[in-house]
């Protein structure tokens, strides 16, 4: 259940901060500050409505999150891309939370992973549907 809680979270972070930042046009930082402050003020006025375990993770993730829903949509033209990257990112901070221990800019740079994977795997996608399209049409 705490895996599942998690990923919602990263894809919900990185959705409601992407609708604020482009869609209501309150900007990238705004955006995120915003989402991440509510979300981190809801944790704090009310630490006892959750075990330790969402009182703790829950906000870090949300924040990781809504640095992915900071990116504009100029380069995420397609909307779905980016609650999956949220979700990339969620499966990226589960299992590799103890690897960046220590490192500062640890949230930004999985958020920047993320990005930069479901890119490039959308981008890979994109060029073998135009080569097929190409072979069938000969």
């Amino acid at each position: 259940m705490e895996t599942f809680i998690v990923l919602l979270t990263g894809i919900f972070g990185a959705t409601i901060t992407f609708f604020i930042n482009c869609y209501l046009a309150y900007g990238p930082v705004r955006a995120s500050s915003i989402a991440s402050l509510a979300t981190a003020l809801f944790f704090y006025a009310f630490p006892n409505l959750f075990p330790d375990f969402y009182t703790h993770t829950v906000p870090l993730v949300f924040i990781g999150g809504s640095f992915i829903g900071m990116v504009s949509y100029r380069v995420m033209k397609n909307v779905w891309l980016v609650p999956l990257s949220g979700l990339v990112f969620s499966f990226f901070y589960i299992n590799s939370a103890s690897f960046f221990s220590g490192y500062g800019g640890a949230l930004g740079t999985a958020a920047c992973i993320s990005i930069i994977v479901v890119l490039g795997f959308y981008r890979i996608l994109r060029l073998f549907k135009l080569k097929y399209k190409k072979q069938r049409s000969l």
